[in-house]
C-alpha cells in the first residue's frame, strides 16, 4: 500500500497527501477496513516529516474517511459512514458481519415495553392551539419531578440525551474552552466537543465514577463544564455511590475560588440501572444540569429525554430551541407518560432491569471460570480487559462475535504508555449462550487465539 500511496502523491504537502489517499479510498483502490501505513513508515517513504503525514491523517479523519484506533493503527472507515461524526463512526468497530453483534450498546428489543396501550392514548390529531403554549405536559413534569434525584428549579423535555447535552454545551461553552470528560467515555461526546471547538480534558474513573484526586488535578485547567455519567457508565458500567458523590462535591467546593464549571450529568440508563438515582445537584443545584433519557429502557426510536437544572440555564436552552424545533412532540410526551405510569409498562421495564442485571452477573461469573476477572457492571455494557485490542477484535470476529474497540472510548488523542487495552461488550444482549460466548471472549482477551466459532 505504501508504494500505491507514494505513486499517487503529486507533491509532499499534507493537503496533497490527504487528497491522494482520499482519491485511492473513493476509487476503491484502498478498501473499507484496510489498515493504513504507520505515520513513520509513510513519512520515510515520502521523504517528509512524520508531522506532515500526521496532519494529512488528521484531515482525512476530519472528513470521516479514516479513523485512528490508537496503538492498533489508522483504518479506512466503512463506505457509507462519511455522514457520521468521526468518533460516532468509530463505534461501528470492525466492518464484518457477525452472528452475535455485541458492539452496538443498544438494548435487547425483546425487553422494551409494548407501545400498544400508550399509542391508544395519543390524540387523534397532531393539533395544538398555539405555538407558544407549555413545552412540557404538566402531568409528565409532575411524574418526572417525583422521581428526580433532587429538587431542580426548572425542567424541560428534549429529543434524547445527546440533544440535551448538545444544547447544554451550547449555552455553557465557547470556542477554546476546556471541558472535563471521564476516561474512558462515550465517543459522541468527543464529536460534540470538537464541533464546539473546545478542548477535552480526561479525568480517570474507577468502579465508583470520577476519581476525586483526578478531578482535583483536572480542575486546575479552569474548565467551563464537566460531563459525567452518574450510573451505568458507558462503556464501563460503573455507577457512582453516595460517598463518591460527596467526595466529588468536596473537591469542587475546595476549588470554587479558582473555577466554577457547570456539571452536565447524563443519566442515560436510569430506568434499567440497578443503582439508586444520584446527582451532584443534591449539593450543587445552581450549577448542575441533570439529564435523564429513555432510549435504553423504553426504546431508542422514542428520541425523548428530560433535562432539569437552574432556570437561568434551562430557560436559555428553551428559548434557543424555540428558534429550531420549538418543542418535543406532545404526542411523544403522552407516550412517555403512559409508559412511565401504566402498571404493565412499569412491570416490563422492571423485568428488563432485573434481566440485564442477571445477564451481567452470569457473564461475569462465566468469564471468571475461564480465568478472566471483570469489574462489576451496571446497565447493559461490560468493559472487558484484553492483552491486545486489535488481536482480540479479529479473534472474536473469526468466532462470529463483534465487539467495540476500546480505543474509541478514550478521550486522550494518544493512549498513555500504561493504558490497558479494552473492548466494550454489550453484555445485555448475551442470553442463553452465555457459557459459549464467555469462552470465546476469554480466549480472545487472553490472547489464546480463536476458540472455535459461535454456533448458529
Amino acid at each position: 500500500m505504501i508504494d500505491q500511496i507514494v505513486g499517487a502523491v503529486e507533491n509532499r504537502t499534507p493537503e496533497a497527501i490527504a487528497a491522494a489517499v482520499s482519491r485511492l479510498i473513493r476509487s476503491g483502490s484502498i478498501a473499507s477496513g484496510d489498515r493504513l501505513p504507520t505515520v513513520r513508515d509513510l513519512a520515510r517513504a515520502l521523504g517528509v516529516s512524520p508531522a506532515t503525514v500526521s496532519n494529512a491523517w488528521q484531515a482525512l479523519a476530519g472528513v470521516g474517511l479514516i479513523t485512528s484506533r490508537g496503538r492498533a493503527g489508522s483504518f479506512v472507515l466503512k463506505a457509507g459512514t462519511t455522514w457520521m461524526p468521526t468518533h460516532f463512526a468509530e463505534l461501528a468497530g470492525t466492518h464484518v458481519e457477525a452472528r452475535l453483534d455485541l458492539s452496538s450498546g443498544t438494548p435487547d428489543p425483546a425487553l422494551l415495553p409494548s407501545l400498544g396501550a400508550a399509542l391508544a392514548r395519543v390524540p387523534a390529531r397532531a393539533d395544538t392551539s398555539s405555538y407558544l403554549t407549555q413545552r412540557v405536559l404538566p402531568e409528565l413534569e409532575r411524574q418526572l419531578r417525583a422521581s428526580w434525584p433532587y429538587r431542580a428549579e426548572s425542567l424541560t423535555i428534549l429529543d434524547g440525551a445527546l440533544d440535551a447535552i448538545s444544547r447544554s454545551l451550547d449555552v455553557v461553552v465557547r470556542y477554546g474552552d476546556r471541558v472535563l470528560v471521564e476516561e474512558p467515555s462515550f465517543p459522541p461526546f468527543f464529536d460534540l466537543l470538537e464541533q464546539f471547538g473546545v478542548e477535552r480534558v480526561p479525568v480517570q474513573i474507577d468502579a465508583h465514577g470520577m476519581r476525586p484526586d483526578a478531578l482535583a488535578a483536572a480542575l486546575s485547567t479552569n474548565p467551563a463544564a464537566i460531563i459525567l455519567q452518574p450510573r451505568a457508565h458507558n462503556p464501563t458500567g460503573a455507577s457512582m455511590t453516595a460517598e463518591r458523590a460527596e467526595e466529588l462535591v468536596r473537591v469542587l467546593r475546595a476549588h470554587s475560588h479558582l473555577t466554577d464549571p457547570v456539571i452536565i450529568e447524563d443519566d442515560h440508563s436510569a430506568e434499567i440501572s440497578s443503582a439508586p438515582a444520584l446527582s451532584l445537584g443534591s449539593w450543587l443545584p445552581h450549577r448542575v444540569l441533570h439529564i435523564r433519557s429513555y432510549a435504553k429502557s423504553h426504546g431508542p426510536d422514542l428520541r425523548i429525554g428530560a433535562l432539569a437544572g437552574p432556570a437561568a440555564l434551562v430557560d436559555r436552552i428553551v428559548a434557543r430551541r424555540m428558534l429550531g424545533p420549538g418543542w418535543t412532540s406532545r404526542m411523544l410526551q403522552v407516550i412517555l407518560f403512559e409508559l412511565l405510569t401504566a402498571p404493565e409498562s412499569v412491570a416490563q421495564v422492571r423485568l428488563a432491569r432485573n434481566t440485564y442485571r442477571e445477564r451481567q452477573q452470569a457473564l461475569a461469573a462465566a468469564l471468571d471460570r475461564h480465568g478472566l476477572e471483570v469489574a462489576s457492571a451496571d446497565g447493559i455494557n461490560l468493559w472487558l480487559p484484553v492483552r491486545d485490542e486489535r488481536s482480540a477484535i479479529v479473534s472474536l470476529a473469526a468466532s462470529g462475535i463483534r465487539v467495540a474497540a476500546g480505543t474509541s472510548f478514550q478521550p486522550a488523542n494518544e493512549p498513555g504508555p500504561a493504558q490497558r487495552p479494552f473492548v466494550r461488550v454489550t453484555a445485555g444482549l448475551v442470553q442463553n449462550d452465555v457459557h459459549e460466548v464467555a469462552a470465546l471472549l476469554a480466549a480472545a482477551a487472553l490472547g489464546e487465539g480463536p476458540a472455535g466459532a459461535l454456533r448458529a
